[in-house]
């Protein structure tokens, strides 16, 4: 069954003036969308220096997951994969509220279905977060209004999170009888196994300031008005890094973190620098430095 849940919301009284006014992520490099974006699901806003905007479309049910909407973000993320010219990835909800976890119709559909048909059916949000896990880009959540269950998810998957002051997150399933399941890996990577076990057991509704503290988030502004210079801000720091080397360094902590250092992982991470040395990217950067010039990514 589906991660938990849009009803979350009215617990912790956050009301849709309030998602309204903490809103609008609205950046001044992101062109107006076009005519017929307003409908889609999940937008994707881009701009010619690579920086890309996914925004969860779905404001009026608090971007709340159900198929389709977890179908439209797996498509987004693995659009991402083979794009080269990405550099950076913010990841939003439209309206004041990054995402309330599941959508009541949804779950009110599953309750019927057999084992079988909710395995099916949970693999889809398993893999969309996994593929957001997996773009070689860095994946930044903007947090504003709520974070809830799979929404909460979706800020764990990501590299780093930036949350508004007031934003509320919770892991509530199992006030349902239910599990976090598909969103464990991720929660736990980013918090670390004791938290997630108090998070997970106690369904304790947190706030931006205590999600810093678990390691959820990264930074929490004042308010929203920050987070044009936060984007601004590291679409710059970006620029200087190396797209592929971005994309490898990812890799080398999810495939290196937890393993024991022995002979076999010091021979594997010696391998990879040594192929990096001598990538195409390797030998412009090195060769930029000694010369005292930018290189090529970075102009």
């Amino acid at each position: 069954m589906p991660e938990p849940t849009e009803s979350d919301l009215n617990a912790l009284d956050v009301t849709d003036a309030e998602a309204a006014e903490m809103n609008a992520i609205a950046h001044p490099f992101v062109a107006d969308p076009a005519p017929d974006a307003n409908d889609s699901l999940v937008r994707i806003d881009s701009t010619p220096e690579g920086i890309v905007f996914i925004t969860i479309n779905r404001p009026e049910k608090k971007n709340a997951f159900d198929a389709a909407t977890i179908a439209a973000l797996h498509e987004a993320f693995e659009t991402l994969h083979g794009a080269d010219h990405v550099r950076l990835v913010f990841l939003r909800g439209a309206g004041g509220t990054f995402c309330a976890g599941a959508d009541l119709g949804w779950m009110r559909d599953a309750a019927d279905w057999s084992e079988g048909e909710n395995r099916e059916d949970a693999m889809g949000l398993a893999k969309m977060l996994k593929s957001l896990h997996d773009v070689p880009a860095l994946t930044v959540a903007l947090v504003e209004g709520a974070a809830m269950g799979g929404g909460a998810g979706l800020v764990a998957a990501c590299d780093m999170a930036v949350a508004v002051k007031g934003a509320k997150f919770a892991f509530s399933e199992v006030r349902l009888g239910l599990i976090p399941a598909t969103i464990a890996p991720y929660v736990i990577e980013a918090v670390g196994a004791r938290t997630a076990r108090r998070l997970f057991a106690t369904a304790e509704a947190f706030d931006a300031d205590a999600a810093a503290a678990f390691g959820l988030v990264d930074r929490v502004l004042d308010s929203a008005d920050g987070i044009d210079g936060v984007v601004s801000d590291l679409s710059a720091s970006m620029k200087a890094c190396a797209p592929g080397a971005v994309g490898d360094a990812k890799r080398l902590v999810h495939e290196v973190a937890g393993q024991k250092v022995d002979r076999g992982l010091m021979e594997e991470t010696a391998r990879r620098i040594a192929r990096a040395r001598v990538s195409e990217e390797g030998q412009e950067g090195v060769r930029a430095f000694l010369d005292k010039r930018r290189p090529r990514w970075a102009e």
